[in-house]
């Protein structure tokens, strides 16, 4: 039983359909189209394209994206629509602009060809049913008309006020006074507007091809890049269907996007956790498990996860029985311990939504600018704000994630989806850069080990280990804090909320559904 006294809100029921996102507008839009007979792919489409409008630091068109599709039978499909680097981005060729050690993420090295309307055109070529002039009809009224900003999305705002500001054709848009705008505030993006009819008009060609790309691509030329017309043409073929990789945990089938996502931490975080008897532990132990267990699942995510033509078979190797064992029985449950690598070898920001249609199917969708605006890097002829997702890469040599040309990065974001003995039950998702495939791992174990509602399973106080310390959301109590740092975790309380997240749990004629009380989002049905 939910307890009403918490301050916070229970799950959301419905019996037909249900879409569930951070954002109040994006979430309206979803289940407007739901209404309107759309499937879940339209309204998911709809609610991505609102919030690329309203929520312009977290996602964006001129960003990745990821998604799993699961039809009413259990069929569960990836999409990857993760761009590429130009093909002049040799590794050679970026060390010569001066850059040794990484890439930083307001670089225009750190823009790979935007995939992410390569991915919904594909998405709505396969499985749309509407449109996307309709489909799109908000967002275009959003970006042209004004949208009222939300308090969540305000406070990002501010945190990333002086970022955004050092680019003068971002700072224009974003920050004309200088300061981020306060919650209430109206705001519009015409030229986004402009974006959108055209690819609702011309589909990913309108932003791949013509004057559109010319301009991305001079805008970048002009701040250092190797982007070309040419890479950018290349970019409208760049997303495309591949299988999932999935493992099971405690009887439930989890699906995640194959590398180059994070997908695989998720898996194996989630596996090293299965041996042990997790709703017998103190929340303590609990903590304590996860945060090694995650320190061991990313730290094999940086020395292996690439671009699958760079890592292949690292998913089945990783999560076999073999590597598993081995993961596991290198947890101390008395004492933090360094990660090791199973064979010792030698050597950011994000929305997430999901939708559930009256016939059954579902979606998990995210799309991302990576760090928060991005690059921060604007054209100001088009008003595409790039991403940076290209910070991923490594200036390693013989790295797996090392840059080259025509190559994609190791990418954090990560859609979810469990099926139960065939039938799909549970699109889900974390935002939070790093944090996803912990924040997975957490979350499903709320949901099955201990038996929380989909609410409570997301709005439960967060935890994180990485880069050598352990943070903790502020709801933490103190007792706990103490008991973790006398195990060697180095505690830091976390200044803001860790993550968000967004899922709907399928059950006959039920469905339940949930918006983290983190973000500014809902969960809606009918």
């Amino acid at each position: 039983m939910h307890d009403f006294f918490s301050a916070r809100r229970p799950s959301t029921f419905a019996g037909q359909a249900m879409v569930a996102t951070s954002h109040p507008l994006s979430t309206a839009t979803g289940l407007e189209i739901l209404s309107a007979g759309g499937n879940a792919v339209d309204a998911a489409l709809a609610a991505v394209a609102v919030q690329c409008v309203v929520d312009p630091l977290m996602t964006g068109i001129g960003g990745d994206c990821f998604a799993l599709y699961a039809t009413a039978d259990g069929t569960v499909s990836a999409l990857n629509a993760s761009g590429r680097a130009p093909a002049g981005a040799t590794l050679d060729a970026v060390i010569a602009t001066g850059l040794t050690t990484e890439i930083p993420a307001t670089s225009p090295h750190a823009v790979t060809v935007p995939g992410a309307i390569s991915g919904w055109c594909l998405l709505h070529r396969d499985h749309g049913s509407l449109p996307l002039d309709q489909i799109f009809a908000r967002a275009i009224q959003y970006a042209a008309e004004g949208y009222v900003i939300t308090p969540r999305v305000a406070m990002d705002w501010a945190a990333h006020a002086d970022v955004i500001g050092a680019d003068p054709h971002a700072a224009a848009l974003f920050v004309p006074d200088g300061k981020a705008p306060l919650p209430g505030t109206r705001h519009a993006q015409p030229l986004l507007a402009d974006r959108l009819r055209e690819i609702a008009t011309q589909g990913a060609a309108g932003f791949y091809t013509g004057p559109t790309a010319a301009s991305m691509a001079a805008h970048l030329q002009s701040l250092g890049g190797f982007h070309t017309v040419e890479d950018f043409a290349d970019g409208q073929d760049a997303a495309h269907w591949v299988s999932p990789i999935n493992a099971s945990y405690r009887g439930h089938d989890i699906h995640q996007c194959p590398p180059n996502g994070q997908g695989l931490a998720a898996l194996l975080i989630l596996r090293i956790m299965e041996g042990f008897d997790i709703a017998a532990l103190s929340e303590v132990d609990r903590i304590h498990l996860h945060a090694e267990a995650t320190k061991l699942a990313y730290h094999h995510r940086d020395a292996l996860i690439a671009d699958p033509a760079h890592s292949a078979g690292v998913a089945d190797t990783l999560l076999s029985d073999e590597v598993i064992g081995t993961l596991r029985a290198r947890i101390d449950m008395s004492r933090a311990m360094p990660p090791a690598l199973w064979d010792e070898p030698e050597h950011k920001d994000t929305v997430y939504l999901c939708v559930v249609d009256a016939h059954g199917n579902a979606i998990s969708l995210i799309n991302s600018l990576f760090t928060g605006f991005g690059s921060t890097r604007l054209d100001p002829a088009t008003g595409v704000l790039f991403h940076s997702r290209g910070a991923s890469f490594r200036l390693i040599p013989g790295h797996p994630n090392a840059i080259a040309p025509g190559k994609r990065p190791m990418h954090t974001i990560i859609p979810g989806m469990v099926t139960v003995a065939g039938r799909v039950h549970l699109p889900y998702g974390v935002m939070g850069g790093q944090y996803q495939a912990a924040g997975h791992a957490t979350f499903l174990s709320n949901l099955i080990d201990l038996g929380m509602g989909v609410q409570d399973a997301m709005d439960a106080p967060r935890s994180f280990a990485f880069g050598g310390v352990l943070e903790v959301e502020p709801a933490m109590p103190e007792a706990t804090r103490a008991a973790l740092a006398a195990r060697g975790h180095v505690i830091k309380v976390a200044v803001s909320p860790i993550g968000g997240s967004q899922a709907i749990r399928m059950s006959p004629g039920v469905l339940e559904g949930g918006s983290d009380s983190r973000k500014d989002g809902m969960a809606l049905g009918f």
